[in-house]
């Protein structure tokens, strides 16, 4: 039986793009519209954004959502981006226009702060298409709650913390799709991975 054999070709001015860790490629990633997505760049960076290899991109900033920005990094991306609608300070109604607007400018998923409350989840997914992406930050989070509002998959932040979290969540819900923070070495991604996060953010 033949292995697999992939060509690569990467040019001469391209040579030098972003690259995400390999061991990313051993999470068994989330099919998202028929696409499959195992890494996605925390960034919001439009020229990092437009020279990495990852899957995806997740644009959540630490100032309220502004359209602009996000249209801005999607007609640059050449991959699906998620986009930070608030959840924070930036709630309730102005989150519902925003994850309406980010599907509208063509956002693959909406993601909001772990603060955000189960009815402006609920109130979300009821009026977009794409997935609902909720952040969470403990193990002591409500996810049968959240699951219950409408969000499809977690995003787990918790720094170092982030394997114990994941782990915990997936004893409890052995299917949720689960992205990840992977840190800052292979060692930390590989941990995440094994803890049962799909996808891993990097």
């Amino acid at each position: 039986m033949k292995t697999k054999f992939t060509p690569e070709y990467s040019g001469t001015l391209r040579s030098h793009l972003l690259t995400v860790p390999k061991c990313i490629s051993e999470c068994g990633g989330i099919r998202i519209f028929g696409r499959r997505i195992k890494s996605l760049v925390f960034s919001t960076d439009v020229a990092i954004i437009k020279n990495v290899n990852a899957d995806a991109i997740i644009a959540v900033y630490p100032f309220t959502p502004q359209p602009v920005i996000a249209q801005a990094i999607i007609s640059v991306s050449d991959v699906p981006v998620f986009v930070g609608v608030g959840g924070g300070i930036t709630t309730g109604a102005r989150s519902v226009r925003l994850a309406v607007q980010a599907e509208h400018q063509g956002a693959y998923g909406v993601v909001l702060n772990a603060p955000t409350s189960n009815e402006v989840i609920r109130e979300i997914k009821n009026e977009v298409d794409i997935p609902v992406v909720i952040t969470v930050v403990s193990e002591h989070t409500d996810i049968a709650g959240r699951l219950a509002a409408g969000a499809d998959f977690l995003n787990v932040s918790g720094a170092a913390r982030t394997p114990e979290i994941v782990a915990e969540i997936r004893r409890d819900f052995p299917s949720v799709p689960i992205i990840a923070t992977g840190g800052p070495t292979e060692e930390s991604i590989l941990r995440t991975i094994r803890a049962g996060a799909n996808a891993v953010t990097y």
